[in-house]
């Protein structure tokens, strides 16, 4: 059986996919993300995860990569990971009582053969309306920095949502139902 190599350095996926009992290895990419592309958001996050699950494949063999790209939507933008305490709390207002997208591409490739698939899955989730202060007290907590869209869904920004429409994986980082009915088509079965 090929190995499963899971080309992410995301705490979060790494979670998930030992969360349904796949055995995988961890091999960072090192594919550069930019998200200034003008392609639509869905093709967008397809192609960037295809570039990491290909990064990784090129010098592994024997092996099934997997690799994920997710970032939010607000009204036609698109919200990466903010660097600064200042983007953060820039998309925390841009988002607040609204309803944004987020969207995990996902590309499996298989190694040997070049067998590859990518998919994109949008989850909608509602923000309450935030005030100033309940902004400002989530900016300092350090939870937004390197998140996409500023917020982590499974943690402190957990109360932040009003209500959700899709997979809740899927807007902490990768969407298992979708994913574990992709890998079938390369022999991995999750159940």
């Amino acid at each position: 059986m090929k190995r499963v190599i899971l080309a992410s350095e995301s705490p979060r996926r790494r979670q998930l996919l030992g969360q349904i009992g796949l055995k995988f290895q961890v091999v960072p990419s090192n594919s550069t993300e930019d998200l200034g592309s003008s392609v639509e958001p869905h093709e967008l996050a397809k192609s960037l995860s295809m570039e990491k699950a290909s990064s990784v494949a090129k010098k592994h063999k024997n092996a099934v990569v997997i690799a994920a790209d997710t970032f939010g939507v607000l009204e036609g933008r698109i919200l990466g990971k903010p660097k600064t305490e200042g983007e953060a709390r820039e998309m925390l207002v841009a988002m607040s009582g609204k309803t944004h997208s987020v969207i995990t591409g996902f590309a499996i490739l298989d190694a040997d053969d070049g067998k590859s698939m990518s998919r994109s899955v949008e989850t909608k989730v509602r923000f309450r309306e935030l005030t100033a202060g309940e902004i400002e007290a989530y900016v300092r907590s350090g939870e937004p920095l390197g998140k996409a869209g500023a917020y982590a869904i499974q943690g402190l920004g957990a109360v932040l949502i009003e209500k959700i429409e899709g997979d809740y994986f899927n807007v902490m980082g990768l969407p298992l139902s979708a994913l574990a009915e992709s890998l079938k088509e390369f022999g991995i079965r999750v159940l």
